[in-house]
């Protein structure tokens, strides 16, 4: 049985950028404005089931959308990856990294940033 994945459902059309191996989009449900995808074009479950040249592809492809969202958005900071694993939150099984553009304001206290993917341990 081929595996199949919501994002070969997204048309070429709404791609942002594009390299051999990656394509990018604009999140369905952002977290903030601008906030972006970057997916393999091979279905690929994990991060770390990706090839070298897949994850060079996808890291290529970081510095392009966030070139594009320093230009649309002018964002004070970024956070940038990916959710690998059903316990970390992954619900669509395709990897894709997370490209998220943080404005200043936008929470009360970002310190700690990604460190907030387990409520609570944040802070240190």
């Amino acid at each position: 049985m081929a595996t199949t994945s919501v994002f070969e459902q997204i048309s070429r059309e709404e791609w942002i950028a594009e390299n051999a191996l990656v394509f990018a989009i604009r999140d369905a449900h952002p977290v903030s404005p601008g906030h972006a995808l970057v997916i393999p074009k091979r279905v690929v479950a994990s991060w770390f089931d990706a090839t070298a040249d897949e994850v060079a592809a996808m890291t290529e492809l970081v510095a392009v959308v966030k070139h594009q969202l320093d230009e649309s958005h002018s964002p004070a900071g970024y956070n940038v990856g990916f959710n690998d694993g059903e316990a970390a939150g992954q619900t669509v099984f395709h990897a894709h990294v997370h490209v998220i553009p943080r404005f200043d304001g936008d929470m009360a206290s970002p310190a700690g940033g990604v460190r907030h993917a387990i409520v609570g341990r944040g802070y240190y």
